[in-house]
């Protein structure tokens, strides 16, 4: 145990091994040890080596590690030490931040370990059976070795879990888990695991799609995490169905299919606004929305996958201005080109097609129009005649010959899909009106409006008269002008009052519920302008030739019809046959909308209408003033503001003069530092200099006795020879040279010292002004000025 305490814990006495080294001592223990207890602590040493010594630790303890999973299954927490470590091995780091050389480097480890893992395929089968241990110390490390193992080696590991016994039914068995984190680790394995295009014809991958369409549908948070996971980037090759479309196994239509409606899942209408916007976003950036366009375009491909491309590409364009935008100009691969939409619409009013294909069409139709102004407005000026182009289909042709076809489904779609085209937006139902027909050789043009009233008075099929209804009404609603338009052809309103009064059979219920909610549009919207059809004069017509009952009840009728809810639950057009095909989504929330106003608007007597009319101008007058109110109170706030700019600019100055101070303060802080370290310096100067004067006189002593021997030593030596006396004479001569030459550069150092120490002198003199200067200007600032030597001090100690 001493070893281990070495290897983890201090440092033993003497030489340390290299990290190879202590990795092979642990290697040998693990492999050597009977008790568990030391091989856990060897196995917990190489799992705190395995990221410095990467390298080391998987060339000389993978197979040991392997060893422990296959052995030590009774204990979970080697178990968990073992499944971290090989972890370590295969995975890099992300939150290491590495240059690029280094980065290569790692990911080569992590696909070098890989591969040693899996070329036994047992060592998979052997993890997938470790995931039955509920301990969460093994379980979650399992499945993320897993997954990184998934992420490294794709096809290959893919290959071994889809062949597994019970390999894919175990992992499914972890999503009942109660530990979200393992739940959301095995969506990630699950994910990762079916994004691989060369599987799209695997019936494993079907079950896969099939539970993980489950996972996410109506299930915010599991939809958030594959959205924060990336996972819409990586739907992308799911669609690269190539060039060559001729080959469509079952499977792959079947799995294409699931992979369409996960996408679906993701921006589907009934999700919050916000999550289907980010989405939308994210497909449109990978080129997601780019690649499903190329299959709606592509030839070859199976109905039922185009039907359902053509419903997806429908929900990742709704409400989305840059989705929509693209979409418009995505063209047909065709000589000459046209526009996908006109190729779309093509179908929807061709009686040929499959009736789910004209239903997908409308449905993306009426996706593209969602919220798109921009898109009517295009649509629209396709039936202006300034913009009819004689050469070429518009959209506009397209539905207006829909509009009139001896089909009624292509009647009913073409009404819905111009209706779409007006809907909340009052300024194409103007434009609309300057559409004009020409109906029969001779006869004048009639307006579009006109022309389907005409039609409608004609008699029809149901299914067409409820459509050109519900157009009419679109074009009618909110817009008095083209109420007064239609209450100008002096047929309509009799045509009404007839189709409202009759005790029709059951089919024909609808029908007159719905000429009732056309008949009070004309009265709600009124804006009196024809004498003959003033709101009061259309109320007592009610009175008369229906009844006020009579006529509440026939509008009940509507929301009252089977077909009703059923198109009120979803924007999606869903029908089991074409003559079941009778109410559009965004119709039912507008039936909902007029039927109470409409109801009220019928019951009000005159004089309640004179005191609504004059409550109304009230309102109107109170709205002026208060818009007036409004206005000067702007026109101050913007003074105010203008003010308050110029105050916190005022404010920002200040600041920052007084931030300027502050800086000084430290400058003069650091430089009171620098002196006091100048004045430690002069006085060890001085002290120098000290003991040079006290060397200075002890060298002169020395001179004034040297030549006293000398003089001495001339007296008693006379009797010596003259060469030995001037021998003598030349060397003190020599020694005093040599002392008076040092006596000068003491003396020299001497006057130098003195100089700085004047420097010195007038450099605390110049502090003391500065100082002076600084607490004057933080009395003006309104600071309490405090002794700064006092403050220097305390800054000195909160540092």
């Amino acid at each position: 145990m001493n070893f281990f305490r070495g290897v983890i814990g201090g440092q033993a006495a003497g030489p340390q091994p290299s990290g190879a080294e202590t990795i092979q001592k642990l290697c040998d223990r693990v492999a050597s040890s009977t008790l568990l207890e030391d091989r856990r602590d060897a196995v917990r040493a190489l799992k705190s080596l395995s990221k410095k010594y990467r390298m080391e630790v998987g060339t000389q303890a993978m197979d040991h590690l392997i060893n422990v999973l296959q052995t030590d299954r009774s204990d979970s927490e080697i178990l968990g030490y073992a499944l971290d470590t090989i972890y370590n091995l295969i995975c890099n780091d992300e939150e290491e931040e590495q240059d690029e050389n280094a980065q290569k480097q790692a990911d080569d480890l992590g696909a070098q370990f890989t591969e040693r893992f899996i070329q036994n395929p047992e060592h998979i089968t052997l993890l997938l059976t470790l995931l039955e241990e509920f301990d969460f110390h093994v379980r979650l490390p399992g499945v993320k070795l897993l997954t990184a193992l998934l992420k490294n080696q794709c096809v290959q590991v893919q290959g071994i879990i889809l062949i597994s016994p019970l390999g894919v039914s175990r992992m499914m068995d972890l999503l009942a888990d109660s530990r979200e984190v393992i739940r959301n680790d095995v969506n990630n394995f699950f994910l990762l695991l079916i994004l691989e295009k060369n599987l799209t014809s695997s019936i494993v991958v079907e079950d896969c799609l099939l539970l993980l369409l489950n996972l996410l549908k109506n299930n915010s948070s599991n939809q958030n995490f594959f959205k924060e996971g990336s996972y819409i980037q990586r739907m992308k090759p799911w669609f690269d169905v190539g060039d060559n479309n001729s080959g469509w196994s079952a499977q792959k239509v079947t799995n294409l299919h699931f992979m369409l409606q996960l996408v679906r899942v993701m921006v589907s209408p009934v999700n919050s606004p916000g999550a289907t916007a980010s989405c939308q976003k994210s497909m449109y950036h990978c080129g997601l929305l780019q690649q499903l366009c190329t299959i709606l375009m592509a030839t070859g491909v199976p109905a039922d996958i185009l039907t359902e491309t053509i419903n997806t590409v429908s929900e990742v364009i709704r409400g989305s201005q840059v989705n929509q935008d693209y979409f418009a100009s995505v063209n047909a691969p065709s000589n000459p080109p046209r526009p996908a939409i006109v190729v779309l619409l093509m179908s929807m009013v061709n009686e040929r097609q499959p009736f789910v294909l004209r239903c997908a069409v409308l449905y993306c139709f009426q996706c593209f129009l969602y919220k798109n102004q921009k898109g009517q407005g295009e649509i629209v000026a396709t039936l202006l005649p300034s913009t009819i182009d004689a050469n070429s289909i518009s959209a506009g042709q397209l539905l207006c010959g829909g509009l009139f076809s001896a089909d009624s489904l292509s009647n009913w779609c073409a009404a819905v899909a111009l209706a779409h085209a007006l809907q909340d937006n009052p300024t194409q139902k103007e434009q609309l009106l300057r559409v004009q027909l020409a109906t029969s050789q001779g006869k004048p043009p009639v307006s579009l409006l006109q022309q389907c009233t005409n039609i409608l008075s004609q008699g029809s099929k149901v299914q067409t008269r409820v459509g050109l209804l519900i157009a009419a009404m679109y074009m009618d609603q909110q817009l008095s002008i083209a109420v007064t338009h239609f209450l100008h052809n002096q047929e309509n309103v009799p045509f009404l009052t007839a189709q409202i009064s009759e005790n029709l059979g059951e089919d024909e219920r609808l029908v007159q519920g719905l000429c009732a909610l056309l008949l009070g549009i004309c009265i709600y919207y009124n804006d009196n302008s024809l004498e003959n059809y003033t709101k009061e004069k259309l109320k007592q017509l009610i009175e008369k030739r229906i009844g006020k009952e009579n006529f509440v009840e026939k509008l009940g009728f509507i929301t009252k019809h089977e077909l009703y809810s059923r198109a009120a639950q979803k924007p999606q057009p869903v029908f089991p046959s074409p003559e079941q095909m009778l109410f559009d989504h965004e119709f039912t929330k507008l039936v909902k909308e007029l039927e109470g106003v409409i109801t009220k608007a019928v019951h009000k007597s005159s004089e309640e209408e004179k005191k609504e009319e004059e409550l109304i101008r009230e309102q109107d007058t109170q709205i002026k003033e208060l818009k007036e109110q409004v206005t000067s109170m702007t026109t101050q706030h913007e003074q105010m503001q203008n003010t308050l700019t110029q105050q916190l600019s005022q404010i920002q100055q200040h600041k920052d003069q007084y931030n300027i101070l502050k800086l000084k303060l430290g400058q003069w802080s650091a430089d009171r530092g620098s002196f006091c370290k100048l004045r430690e310096e002069m006085e060890e100067m001085r002290k120098q200099n000290t003991l040079l004067q006290s060397q200075l006189s002890d060298k002169d002593s020395i001179i004034s006795s040297l030549v006293s021997i000398l003089v001495l030593e001339q007296t008693e030596s006379m009797s010596q020879s003259r060469a030995d006396m001037e021998l003598q004479l030349a060397s003190a001569t020599s020694t005093v040279a040599i002392l008076e030459t040092e006596k000068s550069k003491l003396q020299t150092e001497v006057q130098e010292s003195k100089k700085e120490q004047d420097d010195l002198l007038m450099l605390l003199a110049d502090q003391d002004q500065k100082i002076t200067r600084l607490r004057q200007r933080l009395k003006d600032l309104g600071e309490t000025v405090r002794d700064l030597i006092f403050i220097f001090e305390l800054n000195l100690q909160d540092g």
